[in-house]
């Protein structure tokens, strides 16, 4: 016991715990927030979504940290889910945690392109990718090898607290530049929307919003690594309360200054020939950077947890053994199969939709399933837990099925931007 209580207060303090929620949930969800309100019709009524489902994420946060406590499943999410609801849930939580984690790693590399090309488009003009060293896919891959693989190996997630620190500086940055830029940009006057054009709509960001909320994945490991796990719902109010801060002034300010016709990535309608948001370039570069290994990190232990036969929190299986080998294979497999689709991608938008249903997943329906284990015999609360599960089975039913059609039907929004512009003469060439 003495042992227990001397690892426990050498672990986090619950402000570094902060900066690790925080990095989690900020991410490419930030830049995609101002058209994110454009599309459920305003202000107001992206506000009211916002807030509604806010009360969810804050709710399921501390439904998994006093899930972990009572199985003490602090590993990791999955595992939590799988020592309250069984074995079988414990694996489909896994599958899909390493889904989730492996195309939200995908995005994340992609936005490294979308910002090379930014950077050369701005300082160089239309026809930078001519050179080979300015292409995105070769920054892509420099900037992944030399800054993102040296983190994807950390067999904690307490270490990323101080890469994690740099990220939420990063965000920060990007929110002041927005902001600011409403005021001092001189952009024309913006077309706003007053009213959503209908229900579908206002569903149609909510994928955005659940992406851009979702640090549940990691809130279970940031748990376990608390020195005082008293703290943590202390670590969850100021963590979402900074978090959605951050998201609404990005989201106000940036579909403000562009209205209607803001783009899914609202730094690509900056010119990064200017100081201040080539800073907010390599600021949110550098938050990139220091998100990819907390994914990774999730990620990894889904599919560890698949592997060895543990999805369910039980004893470990007989290949369970070489847990550093499989932390080795695993990490290198993973950054070179997403660094590859990264360079084949080129937007993250319908990646953000249809991962964001996934989100939903892990914000309702799972944490409901807990609620459900931890609420016994008490009614009330067994009607609770049960109308949050029925809840999130909808919105993720409702939300993949809408990111679906827009994908195959094209009704979605319009394509990203594109900053290289080589004459048609010269690509046959």
């Amino acid at each position: 016991e003495a042992a227990a209580q001397e690892a426990r207060n050498s672990g986090t303090s619950w402000y570094a715990a902060v900066f690790l929620l925080v990095n989690a949930a900020l991410g490419a969800g930030l830049l995609n927030f101002p058209q994110a309100f454009d599309r459920a019709g305003g202000l107001a009524v992206a506000l009211s979504v916002q807030a509604v489902l806010l009360l969810f994420v804050v709710g399921s946060l501390l439904v998994l940290g006093g899930c972990a406590e009572r199985t003490g499943g602090f590993e990791s999410y999955q595992r939590t889910v799988g020592l309250a609801c069984g074995g079988r849930l414990g694996a489909l939580c896994s599958f899909l945690v390493a889904l989730y984690c492996y195309g939200s790693c995908v995005a994340f590399l992609v936005i490294v392109g979308d910002f090379s090309d930014r950077v050369f488009a701005s300082w160089y003009g239309t026809d930078y990718c001519l050179y080979w060293y300015m292409r995105r896919d070769v920054v892509t891959v420099l900037v992944a090898v030399v800054l993102v693989l040296p983190l994807c190996f950390s067999g904690t997630i307490d270490f990323l607290k101080y890469p994690s620190a740099l990220g939420v500086f990063a965000g920060l940055y990007l929110v002041g530049l927005v902001v600011a830029e409403y005021y001092t940009g001189h952009h024309p006057p913006a077309q706003t929307r007053a009213s959503p054009e209908s229900a579908e709509t206002v569903l149609s960001v909510v994928p955005v919003i659940c992406f851009g909320y979702q640090c549940h994945v990691s809130s279970v490991p940031i748990y376990g690594c608390l020195a005082k796990r008293s703290a943590f719902p202390r670590v969850v109010l100021v963590g979402v309360s900074l978090a959605a801060g951050l998201y609404t002034l990005t989201g106000v300010y940036g579909y403000r200054t562009f209205g209607r016709g803001v783009a899914g990535d609202v730094l690509e309608l900056y010119d990064a020939s200017r100081p201040t948001v080539l800073v907010a370039v390599v600021a949110m570069a550098a938050k990139v950077v220091a998100t990819y290994p907390i994914l990774l990190f999730c990620g990894r232990m889904a599919v560890d947890d698949l592997y060895s036969g543990r999805p369910g929190g039980g004893a470990p299986s007989a290949r369970a053994g070489g847990k550093l080998r499989r932390r080795l294979v695993i990490s290198s497999a993973w950054f070179c199969t997403t660094l590859g689709l990264a360079c084949l991608v080129p937007s993250i938008g319908p990646v953000i939709r249809t991962i964001g249903s996934l989100a939903a997943l892990f914000i309702f329906l799972f944490p409901g399933l807990c609620l459900v284990w931890m609420a016994g015999r008490t009614w009330t609360r067994l009607g609770m837990a049960v109308a949050w599960v029925a809840l999130g089975t909808f919105v993720f039913g409702q939300v993949l099925t809408a990111s679906l059609l827009e994908a195959v039907l094209g009704t979605g929004p319009a394509a990203e931007l594109q900053l290289c512009r080589v004459p048609r003469l010269t690509r046959l060439v």
